[in-house]
């Protein structure tokens, strides 16, 4: 698959960005321009959370694999530029994969962007709650009800079938089986999880082996080999349907990569910080009242390049 005209432009224009930002050098008039071209064209916006993600890919290289990379004193900016734009544009990172995969999700049957949750109704009754930045294929027929959750989180609420089609979500991961129910669905690059709120659901990897029926009030991470052990539901389960993220006695850096999925752009966490345990309820409509309340309520610091790239530490 090959990148177009203006993909490449993108990535080569955000590949320079990125080598002017990371020089030491940078300026306030320059992080200004910086800002004006990220948001001139959805392509920019697109290239540079590549670009962000591969430098963030290279910054986790060990010391000595990363010292001819990006991590090299004496190498120019020129070099590191022109590494940036072929692995980007190869997809040496992932590059061509996410574009086929966000090329299937603009084509989905049903979708939110990010920051947006929204309810469908479907024909046979049933209703389905997306979180942000989701994606579903809907496949009814006279045998089956069948829905593919390609990306993101779904809350789904089953209606009784006249003709006893069997009703299931199918991702990555596996397969869940409603069995009369109401339950939450998600499946993003880390695995699947499926957390039932009435009745009952069966799971089954993707890779075959037995399934697991969990009850209401339960719980269970899964990914294409294996599913997790059941767990209980708690006050975090479901909350993004209120309106936040509710964290209990949480690693920061996880709170933050799922605060993440309701903005726009990167959320990083310094290293140091990152198992910092957090609780409390965080907003998912405001991020920025969220990022808020862990700065004053954790003595953390906020620190913005732009609205685009955000960065939390101690």
């Amino acid at each position: 698959m090959s990148l177009s005209a203006g993909e490449l432009k993108a990535i080569a224009a955000a590949a320079r960005w990125y080598a002017r930002l990371r020089s030491g050098v940078a300026t306030d008039s320059d992080r200004a321009a910086w800002n004006a071209w990220l948001l001139a064209d959805p392509l920019n916006h697109q290239a540079w959370q590549r670009m962000a993600s591969v430098g963030e890919q290279m910054n986790s290289v060990p010391g000595a694999l990363a010292s001819p990379t990006l991590r090299s004193a004496d190498r120019s900016r020129r070099q590191v530029l022109r590494s940036l734009v072929v692995m980007a544009s190869a997809g040496s990172l992932g590059w061509l994969g996410w574009r086929s995969e966000t090329s299937q999700n603009l084509l989905a049957d049903f979708r939110t962007a990010v920051g947006e949750r929204r309810e469908f109704r479907l024909a046979d009754g049933s209703s389905l709650l997306l979180n942000t930045d989701t994606s579903v294929n809907l496949r009814f027929d006279g045998r089956q009800r069948s829905l593919q959750l390609l990306w993101g989180e779904m809350l789904v609420t089953t209606a009784v079938d006249a003709a006893q089609r069997p009703f299931k979500v199918m991702t990555r991961q596996g397969e869940v089986l409603a069995l009369g129910t109401r339950f939450i669905v998600r499946s993003l690059d880390q695995g699947g999880e499926v957390a039932v709120l009435e009745h009952a659901v069966e799971v089954t990897a993707a890779g075959g082996g037995p399934s697991v029926r969990l009850e209401a009030g339960q719980s269970m991470a899964f990914n294409a080999l294996s599913l997790g052990p059941v767990r209980r539901n708690d006050a975090s389960t479901g909350a993004w349907q209120r309106g936040s993220i509710i964290a209990i006695d949480r690693p920061l850096t996880e709170l933050l990569a799922d605060l993440s999925r309701y903005r726009p752009g990167v959320l990083r966490c310094d290293s140091r910080i990152a198992q910092l345990k957090v609780s409390g309820a965080f907003p998912v409509d405001n991020t920025d009242l969220a990022l808020a309340a862990l700065e004053s309520g954790f003595s953390l610091k906020i620190s913005r390049l732009s609205r685009y790239w955000v960065t939390v530490s101690g």
